[in-house]
């Protein structure tokens, strides 16, 4: 689906929101599976949230659900995250990937994350 580009990231207080944007810089015939997945300093990437559009439906990690909404922006071309009530246990940097599962394992060691947007949330 070409490059992928995350955006959107800021620092906001326990209880504020942020909204996620991943945009694809390079024509792509069609969109399936995007997935947001975050990274904490010290740790591995998690996913977060899920959306796929050939079935319709989306996911989300027990910690955010809820909170987070995401969505597919047909004209824009992009897929977003509203993150809502964030708390500092959201802070990292967010990632996109054209991924059709939340699941972790060994792929992500190898895969080819993007720069990510950073959210920070302060208590």
């Amino acid at each position: 689906q070409g490059q992928l580009v995350e955006s959107g990231g800021g620092s906001v207080q326990t209880g504020g929101s942020l909204r996620l944007s991943c945009s694809a810089s390079r024509y792509t015939n069609s969109w399936t599976c995007m997935a947001w997945f975050r990274r904490p300093p010290g740790k591995e990437h998690e996913g977060v949230a899920l959306i796929n559009p050939g079935a319709n439906s989306t996911l989300y990690a027990d910690s955010v659900k809820g909170r987070f909404i995401i969505s597919q922006d047909r004209a824009k071309n992009t897929v977003d995250l509203q993150m809502n009530s964030l708390k500092p246990e959201d802070t990292g940097q967010y990632y996109c990937a054209p991924v059709c599962g939340l699941n972790g394992g060994s792929w992500m060691d190898t895969y080819s994350w993007g720069q990510g947007t950073q959210v920070i949330v302060s208590s």
